[in-house]
């Protein structure tokens, strides 16, 4: 089960924009955030597959999603105005941010060239 970010875990876990004003990951493990609402068809296509990626990734990889509907700053923060959004966030640079609903081997490709984690 992948884990649901609210307001307060995103800041404890991914990035505290009310101390910092630059990029600072606050993870040590790189991560994916799932930027998603539940009346959402290709979000719903996407799901079942991220829950494969963290089985298959492990301890190397965090899933996180974050429900547009309900976290609408945290939405607003990354300017997701289309859903699915995934944010790419590898330990030590900026995150990068794709949109749509990807299919499993787009989501190898990109953990393996922006986050640096291979299976």
């Amino acid at each position: 089960m992948l884990e649901h970010l609210t307001k307060e875990t995103f800041k404890e876990k991914v990035f505290n924009f009310e101390e910092n004003k630059e990029w600072k990951f606050e993870g040590d493990t790189p991560c994916i955030i799932d930027f998603y609402a539940d009346w959402c068809q290709p979000c719903k296509i996407v799901a079942p597959i991220l829950e494969e990626l963290q089985d298959e990734y492990g301890n190397k990889l965090v899933i996180y999603k974050i429900d547009t509907e309900a976290e609408q700053e945290l939405a607003g923060m990354f300017g997701i105005q289309s859903i699915p959004s995934l944010l790419f966030i590898p330990v030590n640079e900026q995150p990068q941010i794709a949109m749509g609903a990807l299919p499993k081997d787009t989501f190898k490709q990109a953990i393996s060239d922006v986050l640096k984690v291979e299976n």
